[in-house]
């Protein structure tokens, strides 16, 4: 432990002394020898003596460049070299840091034919932000920003609208700077016309607190769009109004403003074509957010079912009634003050029918399931933020106030195992909060800072099973009319701390402390309701008066070292906790007190200036919630019933990651991998007794270990000579955990393994083609007695447009699903086709579209999970057929 000790002193001791403190800026100009800038010149700094680039960037559109020199770096011996295809290479040895360097290029006539064969996009650097060109990379089929940036090379997006760039998912999207959406960024990428945006620009390293920048170390990265400059002068809006068959219609009517002082994105969609307007509304970053603060919001607990979605694209199984007003408004007031509001209402109504087959195997038995049910949901969801933020260089404050209220009905026709019964579901959640952060830069250079959190959540939740279900069970074998579960997690959160950063020119010394209290009560209660109105309580402790409380004093000490080529930060928390937990009913009373040390290391290290090493590891030491300590039972969906018989759980989380990433920006050309480790270990274990009606179960006292392994690796690389950009990725990732089942241990290793690849290519001026394929495999099996399950999956998706004259397109789409299960075999081809036609004298197009024209409407789903097989049958709305008519202001 010692040799430890020393080591790590040692580190830090080199580190130090090894990070140094200022930047130097290199400027200048490039310009032929008839004075026209030249855009898009490599400017390289080296090293005269071993010729390696220490740093480099690009000319502007106006031919002036910027280059920021390693902190630290000797001026003697170094070249500045200025290089742009068609013209002859240049180089000038540095004398001093504040005088221009300008550079006069002249034609190199031999390299003409070079500029022919790689015409095409260009990316330009400046720092740590990568600027991509829209009209580079656009067709002009595209209607939205978020269709362009799924063509970017090095730049990746999820089903559910998450950005990625270079394998990293993004932290936040600005607009012209401005944060207007947090993370809830769908809206812009749906919504803003991509003809509005200049630029997709990448910022590495990103640190939205001025006054912390080159402070802190931060490895985020954020996305940001300019805009145009004559769609930051007039109001921006695409409006959209479509009807079709059978009885469909689709409206999408919006309002953008991206003005300097005022940016605006206001609008009001409703369709019933499967366009679920949810996914606008989804934060990216939600969960990462509420374990930074330590809330541990309560998770609703009731169901209708155990459905699982099925893998397709959310359009293709859909059958809705959406309607939605989204405002989104944010004013300048002067330089670095904002002020936020936030504002959107949802109505919807969703069907869903499916049926479902179910297998658990056991060592000595297999347990089967059959499900028919015909689901709807009605969500009517409500949300306000307000949010004035300030950030300038010596002072920042941020106060974001945020209501949520949400009210959820389902219904459900249900037939289990020949048990046909009703339920109705309903779910109202009231979310209030309010987050307040202060920062202010002392004389000193020192910063304080203030942060205040406060938050209330209550869920009461109420779902009623009739006629008649499982009387043997819930009412002591005699027939009656409703089964009613009753749940509501009322909860209270606050966290308070102050701290005091202490800037050098080595890095900045963090100090901390601070607290935090939750209150919580979970009351539960199911009652049996006869055919007379008269309600029991059904036996065999099924009732909770639960109270909890949880408070928290901390302390952290936090050392970053924000360096050029080597970024480190140590965080060194330590946390007293105590938690206490009391139930009468069944004579629970509780309390436990712990001390925890979390500490967590991360580090990058710049191998070159477009290439890093990254490193990451956090040892976390975790409490169980509310709903892990809970004696009475609760019915969580038909056919599970879960209550707990062990104290709180507790245990250690390791988690270790390396990563190496990769960028050679001149010729657009990404690179990462990543692999990583996790290593949980738990106090107990969920135990649960299955049979063919039903599944009741118990968490109990066992010492239990999970692990986890993942590797991931991405590539991505524009052909210039193709005009194409190809992309791929692999991911291999290994669970293995314990579970017992009737009363066996088993434990189950799960193996899955997925490749993808795509290619966007620009086949002429007229015809563009895109394909996608994904190959999954999921295995699952366990060393005791059970066999070992497979499944393999193939999704290929493919698009080609057609430009024959300028104002006519033509799109034929098609995705092509395999699944490949022993026993099962199944195949599903979706076809989608449309035709547009431009009227430029009044900005607006004309569309007749035909969506899965080949009129799939069923389609069949397999599931894997440890020793849980399920195989789904989904109706799907079939062919629709849809006359659109398009504006443009």
């Amino acid at each position: 432990m010692s040799k430890v000790i020393k080591f790590s002193g040692l580190f830090i001791l080199i580190t130090l002394f090894c990070s140094t403190c200022f930047a130097q800026n290199i400027h200048g100009a490039v310009t032929d020898s008839l004075g026209k800038a030249i855009p898009y010149a490599t400017i390289s700094l080296k090293n005269s003596s071993t010729n390696l680039v220490v740093a480099y960037t690009t000319s502007d559109d106006k031919g002036a460049y910027q280059l920021q020199a390693p902190a630290g770096i000797v001026i003697t011996g170094l070249l500045l070299e200025a290089n742009c295809i068609g013209f002859k290479r240049q180089s000038k040895t540095l004398t001093d840091w504040t005088t221009p360097v300008n550079f006069i290029m002249f034609p190199a006539t031999n390299m003409l034919r070079e500029v022919t064969i790689k015409g095409g996009p260009r990316l330009r650097t400046n720092g740590d932000t990568l600027s991509y060109k829209v009209s580079d990379f656009s067709s002009p089929q595209d209607r939205v920003i978020g269709d362009v940036i799924k063509k970017l090379p090095g730049v990746a997006v999820a089903a559910d609208g998450k950005i990625s760039y270079n394998g990293k998912a993004i932290s936040n999207l600005y607009i012209g700077g401005d944060n207007l959406l947090d993370d809830k960024y769908n809206i812009a990428t749906n919504t803003i016309p991509q003809g509005a945006v200049d630029q997709v620009q990448v910022i590495e390293n990103h640190q939205p607190i001025k006054m912390l920048q080159d402070k802190v170390m931060s490895d985020d990265v954020a996305l940001n769009l300019t805009i145009k400059k004559d769609a930051k002068l007039q109001l921006v809006g695409q409006e959209s109004i479509g009807a079709g068959l059978p009885g469909n219609y689709d409206e999408d009517l919006n309002a953008m403003m991206f003005k300097d002082a005022y940016k605006a994105i206001n609008y009001l969609k409703g369709n019933n074509v499967g366009d679920d307007v949810q996914n606008d509304l989804v934060s990216h970053n939600l969960s990462e957010y509420l374990q930074r603060i330590n809330n541990d919001k309560p998770a609703t607990v009731l169901s209708l079912g155990t459905v699982n979605d099925p893998d397709l694209l959310r359009n293709r199984y859909l059958f809705n009634q959406s309607g939605i007003i989204n405002l989104n408004n944010l004013v300048n007031i002067k330089k670095g003050e904002q002020l936020r509001v936030n504002l959107y209402y949802l109505h919807d109504t969703q069907q869903q029918d499916y049926k479902q087959q179910t297998e658990i195997f056991l060592p000595t038995d297999t347990i089967n399931y059959t499900e028919t049910e015909k689901n709807k949901f009605r969500p009517d969801i409500l949300h306000g933020q307000f949010t004035l933020n300030i950030n300038k260089d010596k002072y920042y404050f941020n106060d974001a106030l945020i209501t949520d209220y949400s009210h959820k009905i389902g219904y459900s026709g249900l037939n289990t195992n020949g048990i046909s019964v009703n339920q109705s579901f309903k779910d109202n959640t009231m979310d209030f909060s309010n987050e307040l952060n202060y920062m202010q830069s002392l004389k000193s250079n020192n910063i304080t800072e203030v942060y205040s959190y406060i938050n209330h959540v209550g869920e009461p939740e109420s779902r009623t099973i009739e006629p008649n279900f499982n009387p043997s069970i819930f009412n002591n074998g005699t027939p009656y009319a409703q089964l009613a579960q009753n749940v509501n997690i009322p909860t209270w959160f606050t966290n308070n701390y102050f701290s005091f950063k202490i800037p050098s020119n080595y890095g900045t010394q963090s100090y901390k402390a601070g607290f935090l209290l939750q209150s919580q009560k979970l009351v539960s209660d199911l009652n049996s309701v006869q055919f007379n109105n008269t309600s029991n309580l059904v036996p065999d402790s099924s009732k909770n008066q639960l109270t909890w409380s949880r408070k928290k004093v901390y302390a952290e000490a936090a050392y970053d070292l924000p360096g050029k080529i080597l970024k480190i930060n140590l965080t060194l928390p330590l946390s007293l906790q105590q938690i206490y937990y009391s139930d009468s009913l069944y004579s629970l009373d509780k309390s436990l007190t712990r001390l925890y040390f979390n500490p967590r290391l991360r580090i990058k290290y710049q191998i070159a200036v477009e290439n890093y090493f990254s490193f990451t590891y956090d040892y976390r030491n975790n409490i169980g919630n509310i709903q892990d300590v809970y004696h009475g039972y609760i019915l969580k969906d038909y056919r599970t019933f879960y209550a707990n018989n062990t104290d709180l759980t507790e245990s250690k989380d390791q988690f270790a990651a390396l990563g190496f990433n990769y960028r050679k920006a001149i010729t657009l050309f990404f690179f990462s991998i990543n692999t990583s480790f996790n290593h949980i270990i738990a106090n107990n274990i969920t135990s649960s007794i299955i049979t063919n009606n039903f599944q009741q179960r118990i968490v109990l006292p066992f010492q239990n270990s999970t692990n986890s392994w993942m590797v991931n690796g991405y590539v991505s690389k524009y052909s210039f000579a193709l005009r194409t950009t190809f992309s791929g990725g692999i991911q291999w990732q290994t669970n293995s955990s314990n579970q017992i089942q009737n009363n066996t241990l088993l434990p189950y290793n799960t193996i899955s393994t997925s490749l993808n690849a795509s290619a966007e290519t620009k086949l002429s001026d007229a015809v563009t083609f895109s394909y996608k394929a994904n190959i999954i495999q999921t295995s699952s099996y366990s060393p005791v007695g059970a066999s070992k399950n497979s499944i393999k999956q193939l999704i290929q998706q493919a698009a080609i447009n057609y430009n024959p004259v300028t104002n006519l397109f033509f799109k034929l789409s098609g995705d092509h699903y395999y699944t490949y299960q022993q026993g099962n075999d199944l195949k599903y081809f979706f076809a989608d086709a449309s035709i547009k036609f431009r009227i430029n004298k009044f900005k607006s197009d004309v569309e007749l579209s035909a969506v899965n024209f080949l009129n799939v409407k069923n389609y069949n789903y397999l599931n894997l999970s440890a020793n849980t097989f399920t195989a789904s049958s989904y109706s799907l709305p079939g062919r629709i057929v849809m006359v659109r008519m398009m504006f443009n202001i």
